[in-house]
């Protein structure tokens, strides 16, 4: 896909100069998988949550504070629902890489890319294409190599909550299109809407658990500080403005493809920073996962 003419010997430097910030926010999420998985454990998940997300949630509350009063009741409902869902969606992500690689998870989770043209099929009760339905079995048989890397064992608890997270997003994302309270609400303000909820269900969560967020914060060192706000600004701030700026001077479909380069960085960042092996099955899946969810969106358009 190409983007917006500009006339020329300018296009291909424009193009370059709208792609690469677009690039950075594949890079950094794919790198999100391993930051997450070095500065939480099993017992702080949400309290990191609680963390990520409420040191970002004021920085988005100022910014857009007067579209913010120009949603409706029903703007704000449709909100809350999606910020519902998106909640679910980071403790099903967090909570799998904690048990599982960094890898696995960035590789897992980008069966969303072949989940939603799906569900959306299943929905209108369109027959998706042939191609389409074999990109699908591709990806398929490579998360179940790829989560067989030391031979065919059980998928571990952190795969299967990777799964299930990539299943929860095609959920959000179906949400998005099908509320139709949230159609004429701007990005800004939907997506601070959700992510204060989220911030919302967390902190009701960590009520419950051994590990409060105060306490959690306390026993942060540098290493886990550093982290932290990495996922905050790069991964969530960062990654929000950019693709609000990205979207206005290219078309959508660009900004999806250079995002959809996400599992490749995952893996990039799993094995040359955290030391992690596939193994020869692991890194056949690893292929036949990029193959193919790059092979279905070609195939869905």
């Amino acid at each position: 896909m190409s983007s917006i003419a500009v006339p020329g010997a300018l296009a291909p430097r424009r193009a370059w100069l709208t792609d690469l910030p677009v690039l950075l926010v594949a890079v950094v999420w794919g790198a999100s998988y391993l930051a997450a998985k070095d500065i939480t454990t099993a017992r702080t998940v949400i309290a990191v949550l609680v963390l990520r997300f409420g040191v970002v949630l004021p920085v988005l509350v100022i910014a857009g504070r007067r579209s913010l009063r120009a949603l409706s009741a029903a703007q704000w409902r449709g909100a809350a629902l999606l910020g519902l869902i998106l909640s679910g969606i980071f403790l099903l992500e967090t909570y799998g890489v904690v048990h599982t690689s960094a890898t696995n998870a960035g590789l897992i989770i980008s069966l969303t890319m072949i989940f939603t043209p799906l569900a959306e099929a299943a929905v209108s009760r369109v027959r998706p294409p042939r191609s389409f339905l074999a990109a699908a079995g591709v990806s398929v048989l490579g998360v179940v190599l790829l989560t067989q890397g030391g031979g065919f064992t059980r998928p571990s608890l952190g795969d299967l909550l990777m799964l299930l997270a990539a299943l929860a997003r095609t959920v959000h994302v179906l949400a998005m299109s099908r509320v139709e309270s949230v159609q004429g609400a701007a990005a800004l303000p939907l997506t601070t809407v959700q992510l204060g909820v989220a911030v919302a269900v967390f902190a009701a969560l960590s009520t419950g658990t051994d590990a409060t967020v105060w306490g959690t914060a306390a026993g942060f060192g540098a290493r886990e500080w550093g982290g932290l706000l990495f996922l905050a600004a790069f991964c969530t701030l960062f990654a929000f403005c950019v693709q609000m700026w990205a979207v206005r001077r290219t078309s959508p479909s660009r900004v999806s493809l250079l995002l959809g380069t996400e599992p490749l960085w995952a893996a990039a960042a799993g094995i040359a920073l955290g030391g992690e092996r596939l193994g020869v099955l692991g890194l056949m899946g690893g292929v036949l996962v990029l193959a193919g969810t790059a092979w279905g969106r070609r195939a869905a358009g």
